[in-house]
């Protein structure tokens, strides 16, 4: 336990480390994810704040499994199957996650006036 003077309470808590350096002291959640509180703010912060996965309960495993299979286009459905979470759920991640990368996409238009394709992109399976 950590015991200092001029501490607030939440200093006493156990099982915690203090990084005085970094200004925050580090507990795990049941996520298996250290969770450091700032002390200055008090805020809460983890691997996940600030993504789409803030505020969920998925494990550091499942979240890569999740942007896999969303990657390979697997469907919803055998995700959740996989992953053991509801169908709305991976459902509403791939939503989350797509929009945010629609809304990562260049903007600008291309400087050549003609542009190429290569027929892979066109044709996805066997030549026929």
């Amino acid at each position: 336990m950590v015991r200092s003077p001029d501490a607030s309470w939440w200093l006493t808590l156990s099982p915690l480390r203090v990084n005085e350096r970094a200004g925050a002291y580090i507990c795990h959640s049941k996520r298996g994810l250290p969770d450091y509180r700032c002390l200055s703010c008090q805020g809460v912060y983890n691997l996940y704040s600030g993504t789409v996965f803030a505020g969920g309960n998925l494990s550091p495993a499942k979240a890569v499994l999740l942007l896999r299979g969303i990657c390979k286009g697997e469907s919803s459905l055998a995700l959740a199957r996989e992953l053991q979470l509801s169908r709305t759920t991976v459902h509403l991640y791939r939503q989350k996650i797509q929009q945010n990368a629609h809304d990562l996409l260049d903007k600008t238009a291309l400087v050549d006036e003609r542009t190429e394709t290569d027929e892979m992109f066109a044709n996805a399976g066997e030549k026929r």
